[in-house]
């Protein structure tokens, strides 16, 4: 008998046995590992403001992230959402100048979100480019709007209740932006994987050609992925907007990449094709941990990028390595 007998294929083990192997179990033992770490290293971390402090950390992030995880599983991407954060803030600081209330804020920052979203799309759909290039090219073309408008300058004043998007509390600590959060996870969570289109967006990933040839109409799904990410770039604009009571044109600097690293980290392949939504929602806790523990522990914020970048290397290459090292 070889010794490859007693290997059990994944398809015929049991389902408790398939989850404890998979990574969002291995994740989560990280997240509580490092939960554990920082209560250790930082009196003030189980304090419950703290924590609740904690959570601002990820969630703008990880909105765009859920949207972004479905674009990514879908075999495209969108590096342009950071600067989609600067434009639609940009928008709404212009419209406070002018006053316009907050219910006029939430639409045009939303609006903006979509608007941008749907060039995006509309470049990768309709003329079949790359969607790496078009979004290098717009995360540049809409950043650079927002500094032609603001130069030096920031946008301030905006009215009492628009603070509450980034700064209201729902329930003792718990804040708007957690719940929104939660929420989003559940929508995101149900429409990935209980619906035909987060089937059609499983295939799309796995086989574009052969998903075209089933019926699903590649093009549209694509599209409406972009506008998604898009909206969602537009909803993480009006909370962090909101939080930070102003707009400058660097707002949200390199998000793009913590975003991407955020859907990776939840075990989406970078290539298409797998990943899930509560991975993302693991790996957002995770990044969220990690980077608020630094800031316990007075780590600067260049060290904090370094720490993020060294993080997506390594869970893009330790798959890799470990099918290389696994012995056959």
């Amino acid at each position: 008998m070889s010794a490859t007998s007693h290997h059990v294929p994944d398809r015929l083990q049991t389902p408790l046995a398939r989850r404890l192997k998979s990574w969002e179990t291995l994740l989560l033992a990280v997240a509580v590992a490092i939960f554990f770490a920082n209560s250790l290293a930082s009196p003030y971390f189980l304090n419950a403001w703290n924590l609740s402090d904690a959570t601002f950390n990820f969630t703008e992030k990880a909105m765009i992230a859920f949207a972004m995880a479905l674009l990514i599983i879908a075999g495209e991407i969108d590096l342009s959402v950071a600067s989609i954060i600067a434009l639609a803030s940009t928008a709404m600081g212009a419209a406070v100048q002018a006053g316009v209330g907050t219910p006029g804020l939430v639409a045009i920052g939303l609006g903006v979100g979509l608007a941008a979203g749907a060039f995006n799309g509309l470049l990768v759909t309709r003329f079949s480019l790359p969607s790496i290039v078009v979004t290098i090219g717009t995360m540049s073309l809409f950043r650079g709007i927002a500094y032609i408008v603001l130069g030096d300058q920031v946008y301030k004043g905006y009215p009492a209740g628009f603070a509450f998007f980034g700064q209201g509390y729902v329930w003792w600590v718990i804040s708007f932006e957690l719940v929104l959060f939660a929420l989003l996870a559940v929508i995101y969570g149900v429409l990935l994987h209980k619906t035909n289109f987060g089937r059609a967006v499983y295939a799309i990933g796995n086989n574009p050609t052969g998903a075209l040839f089933s019926g699903i109409r590649v093009a549209r799904v694509k599209f409406i992925l972009f506008l998604l990410t898009g909206l969602m770039a537009g909803v993480a604009a009006i909370c962090l907007t909101s939080r930070l009571g102003s707009t400058r044109p660097s707002i949200a600097m390199g998000w793009e990449l913590e975003v991407v690293t955020m859907v990776v980290l939840g075990g989406v392949n970078i290539l298409g094709g797998s990943g899930s939504i509560p991975g993302v929602v693991i790996a957002a806790f995770v990044m969220g941990l990690v980077t608020f523990g630094l800031g316990l522990l007075n780590v600067p914020g260049i060290v904090m990028s370094i720490v993020i970048g060294a993080l997506l290397i390594s869970v893009i290459a330790l798959p890799r390595l470990w099918a290389m090292w696994r012995p056959l």
